[in-house]
């Protein structure tokens, strides 16, 4: 149609040009002299297509909803405005109902779908699909990193999230701080029970390293990791006499057991816990969790930050009012638009280096080289030339039953602490 529509203006200029002649007299000094027309044609930005290997329907989907909405609508969000320019970004997800056989299928599907690069809030899949990664070049961004899936230099990039024993290393080093009724007198007795998945693995045996490594402070009760049950009976009987107590990711059924039972350990997890707190509200279990301490990589909605304040926005501006608040009441899982703001500056400083044309495995890795991000004044992320591992700091968080949140304690930022490697 452009083609056909440059043609007719060119023969209309023709004409016009003869009749103009002809009106001159003899045609020798014509009156005027045609200018040519040069016709330019804006150039259609390039689609760059984020593969998300998630749970839609399977036993993770209550806390990866929101989760993938809020990557719809960040990704949006960095559409509307324009933030990465020549681009125009693409999610396309697979359900892989938190099945670990599914991982090899789901990837080898995206990339049938021409996807430039993943990203996975699943565990198993970093490190199913690692060798896969490194053989044909494609990054995955994830927020569920363990340490022996994420190599130095590699296509794994953990934006916002670090790995799971580090986040529980620092939970134990930081919880006679930020718990004031830590016992004074004597080591405080501490085990977990978790699936055993990747991410329940790696936390617990990050928190059995810190404690078998300061008796002085904990004694080890024990790491429990069946796999994949919702019935807890023999886990609450063993952590019965614990002061703390690390409980699975979805907790819900574990709380609930172990109270009933009567016993009155305090419950303590991170980020992959407090994903699953709209489990909580669906059963009312709050009285029940009262006081459970969570270590996190980024802030809630009581804070008037950056990057909450966004995704506020988003949710008013995308999802319907009784939507929005589902959300909100779900938990923390539409947040973690945190890390997709790190994410995807990560890419449009690719872009910028590389071009919309350029954009690749590359270009991701080269801009990684330089990369930092400074939020509310406080460089909370950097990645370089080997470091995938981008978080800084940690920030605790206490659940309140009569306000039926969760609440930031204190305002200090706490610098994550690494496990030491063996």
């Amino acid at each position: 149609m452009k083609r056909l529509l440059i043609a007719l203006v060119a023969v209309l200029l023709l004409m016009l040009s003869l009749l103009v002649a002809c009106s001159s007299g003899d045609g020798e000094n014509p009156s005027s002299v045609p200018e040519s027309t040069t016709v330019t044609e804006s150039v259609p930005d390039v689609v760059v297509t984020i593969g998300n290997i998630t749970d839609i329907t399977g036993l993770a989907s209550n806390a990866m909803s929101p989760i993938n909405k809020g990557l719809d609508d960040i990704v949006r969000h960095y559409n509307d405005q324009n933030l990465i320019p020549g681009v125009t970004l693409k999610v396309i997800h697979y359900d892989g109902q938190y099945d670990p056989a599914k991982d090899i299928p789901g990837y080898h599907w995206l990339k049938e779908q021409g996807v430039d690069f993943l990203f996975t809030t699943v565990g198993s899949a970093v490190g199913t699909l690692k060798p896969l990664l490194e053989k044909d070049g494609m990054v995955m961004f994830t927020v569920s990193p363990s340490k022996k899936d994420v190599d130095p230099g590699g296509p794994i990039f953990a934006p916002g999230s670090p790995f799971h024993e580090d986040l529980a290393y620092s939970l134990l080093y930081y919880l006679p701080e930020i718990d004031p009724y830590f016992p004074q007198d004597r080591p405080a007795k501490i085990g977990g029970a978790m699936w055993a998945e990747a991410a329940g693995i790696s936390t617990l045996a990050g928190a059995e390293v810190y404690a078998t490594t300061h008796p002085e402070q904990y004694e080890w009760v024990g790491t429990h990791l069946p796999y994949m049950t919702f019935i807890w009976g023999p886990e609450v009987e063993a952590l019965k006499d614990c002061d703390y107590v690390i409980p699975p990711a979805l907790l819900n059924q574990f709380v609930k057991e172990y109270r009933d039972a009567e016993y009155t350990a305090k419950l303590v997890g991170t980020h992959s816990h407090d994903a699953f707190i709209g489990l909580l509200a669906k059963a009312n279990l709050w009285d029940q969790a009262d006081g459970t301490i969570f270590l996190r990589a980024s802030e809630l909605w009581d804070q008037d930050t950056l990057t909450v304040n966004l995704m506020k926005e988003l949710l008013q501006k995308y999802r319907t009012p009784s939507e929005a608040e589902e959300i909100r009441r779900s938990g923390s899982g539409y947040l973690t638009g945190y890390n997709f703001h790190i994410m995807l500056e990560l890419i449009a400083d690719a872009v910028e280096l590389a071009g919309p044309e350029g954009f690749g495995a590359e270009a991701i890795y080269e801009a990684a080289e330089s990369f930092t991000l400074e939020i509310d004044g406080i460089e909370r992320e950097a990645f370089s030339d080997t470091r995938r591992i981008s978080i800084n700091y940690l920030v605790p968080y206490e659940l309140r039953a009569a306000e039926k949140d969760e609440f930031r304690v204190g305002t200090e930022w706490y610098p994550l602490i690494h496990m030491p490697d063996d």
